[in-house]
């Protein structure tokens, strides 16, 4: 099951809300480098404990970058690429990695 988030349902929060944390940067960064993983795993790649990555998934899907998808008990985390403002994040993210 994925989580519906269309976008009359995607919340406008200004930029630097979005940038404003150094955790939701490394969430965004990570997922839209691995495009899915769940929350243990990107805990661990980000180095931050399970409520605080929870908290700023929120708010990404809330924005619609990102997007849950539920298979039984497991969920897992969804960057969308199809998202043009994912898409550009990602390509900055890319250019500024390189």
């Amino acid at each position: 099951m994925v989580t519906p988030m269309n976008l009359r349902t995607q919340t406008k929060i200004p930029i630097e809300e979005l940038f404003s944390s150094r955790g939701r940067i490394k969430i965004i960064k990570e997922l839209a480098t691995s495009s899915e993983l769940n929350i243990t795993e990107l805990c661990k790649r980000v180095g931050l404990n399970h409520s605080s990555t929870k908290q700023h998934l929120t708010i990404l899907m809330k924005t619609g970058l990102i997007e849950e998808k539920v298979f039984g008990r497991i969920k897992i985390y969804r960057y969308r690429i199809e998202d043009m403002r994912a898409r550009s994040l990602r390509n900055l993210i890319d250019l500024w990695e390189s």
